[in-house]
């Protein structure tokens, strides 16, 4: 399948800069994969909405401030010839760093700028010395490893120093209320660089209704990477070399998840992030069983893992039957999951309703509800 496939036009003013005063104001399209029907709601209906018996699958993953500006520490030889006042004015200048991926304990992937001069030992000073960063590797694509250390505490010095890193295309600068509202009410295991952004919705009085209709939920955690804004270079879309990103699935939530699996209880995923974790999880779990497998039992199974999936259209879902989840980038991995869980055809059909009906697109805009 190419990947022009997966266009459409998207005027500039429809991506939301800003989030809604309250997050479940936010408009919601119903789309029903059986008939092709959609209806424009409300994400504030959701819970009088559902039939009752769901299982919500959501996301509790923490966004750290993970975007650190600093100054290179000290002086390195150069050339005979420079200029030692230019010199020194340009080791001094102001260094980016942006982690991308926790890798060891205090050891991170981190994408630095201007990174070219960055060599491995050298060592970027955030606060005066309340937070270091030494460079002890490089990756691909541009990434340097690099080892923190603090005079304290390394984590309650990232989130001293450090800035929400919003997605490039939020157009502005992050603000203190980013701190609270770039993050899920479920938040509260720290680690992702990107929020899973269909949790911005849920609000505690949404949680109140849930709960009056006795609607169970659990949580799983996938640490989002900056991977997820990684664009596709290949037209044909199988050739795409997709990122990688570390999730968890608690023993509970997994007894749950295929608790409902047996029953015969749909399963709501609350974000894309959810769908790659189970459907890989369930992916490893009828490879680990073979002809024994049997989903009602061992649907996923408890603990840590890696989700590689690059779910396009074709695959066969095996866990999440209904989705909560934003409008995506055109031409992403994103639009391409959920082209997949509803048919591309129907995808892009509802994507042009939506942008002739106004919606607000991407992480701090409205949302879909695919059932």
């Amino acid at each position: 399948m190419i990947l022009s496939n997966f266009q459409f036009d998207l005027p500039q003013e429809l991506i939301a800069q800003q989030p809604l005063p309250e997050r479940d104001a936010s408009r919601m399209l119903i789309l029903d994969r059986e008939t092709h029907a959609w209806e424009d709601s409300v994400f504030r209906s959701l819970p009088d909405l559902l039939r009752g018996d769901e299982l919500i699958v959501v996301n509790n993953a923490r966004v750290i401030p993970a975007r650190l500006f600093g100054r290179r520490e000290g002086l390195r030889a150069e050339k005979p010839g420079h200029n030692p006042r230019t010199v020194r004015e340009f080791l001094s200048s102001e260094i980016e760093v942006l982690l991308t991926k926790q890798v060891a304990p205090q050891e991170w992937e981190a994408l630095v700028r201007p990174g070219k001069k960055m060599r491995v030992g050298e060592r970027v000073d955030f606060g005066d010395g309340e937070l270091i960063a030494e460079v002890i590797g490089r990756g691909e694509y541009g990434l340097r490893r690099i080892r923190l250390s603090a005079k304290g505490d390394v984590t309650q010095a990232i989130e001293k120093l450090g800035h929400v890193p919003l997605p490039p295309y939020i157009a502005r600068e992050d603000e203190t209320a980013d701190r609270e509202r770039y993050q899920t009410i479920f938040a509260d295991r720290p680690g992702a660089v990107a929020a899973p952004t269909a949790g911005l919705h849920f609000s505690p009085a949404i949680l109140e209704k849930l709960r009056q209709r006795n609607i169970e939920m659990v949580s799983i955690t996938l640490d989002v990477g900056l991977g997820t804004f990684q664009p596709i270079h290949e037209e044909e879309i199988e050739k795409h070399q997709i990122h990688s990103e570390r999730y968890e699935i608690p023993e509970t939530s997994a007894a749950a998840i295929c608790k409902a699996r047996r029953e015969g209880r749909p399963i709501l995923a609350v974000g894309t992030t959810v769908v790659r974790a189970l459907e890989d999880a369930a992916d490893k779990s009828a490879a680990r069983h073979g002809e024994t497998w049997n989903p009602r039992e061992t649907l996923v199974e408890p603990g840590p893992a890696e989700a590689g999936i690059f779910m396009k259209p074709g695959h066969t879902f095996r866990a999440v039957n209904q989705l909560v989840t934003n409008f995506h980038l055109p031409q992403s991995t994103l639009l391409i999951l959920v082209s997949a869980f509803a048919g591309r055809e129907l995808i892009m059909q509802a994507y042009h309703h939506a942008v002739e009906s106004r919606y607000r697109f991407y992480s701090y805009g409205d949302c879909m509800w695919i059932r």
